[in-house]
């Protein structure tokens, strides 16, 4: 079972988001846990660790650490902004 971790900046990212979204993201991080790469998780070009999952119009990237069990929450973003 892997550690998800979220620092305050993905905090207050979340605290950004609108309630319904809220719960959706809290569930797909929840599920992180158990399944660090769900079906339709993306990694991402560019990073060997750095993977991204939908939730709807949101989007959640974040790294694996294989070795120590750990998910690093890097960004909580609407599709249009997270890549920036």
């Amino acid at each position: 079972m892997y550690n998800v971790v979220i620092g305050k900046k993905v905090e207050k990212m979340l605290d950004n988001l609108p309630n319904d979204y809220y719960q959706l993201v809290i569930k797909h991080l929840l599920d992180l846990e158990n399944d660090p790469r769900p079906l339709g998780c993306i990694k991402l070009s560019g990073s060997e660790k750095a993977y991204r999952i939908r939730v709807g119009v949101y989007r959640v990237i974040y790294t694996i650490e294989d070795d120590i069990l750990t998910i690093r929450i890097v960004k909580i973003d609407h599709r249009k902004n997270v890549y920036r």
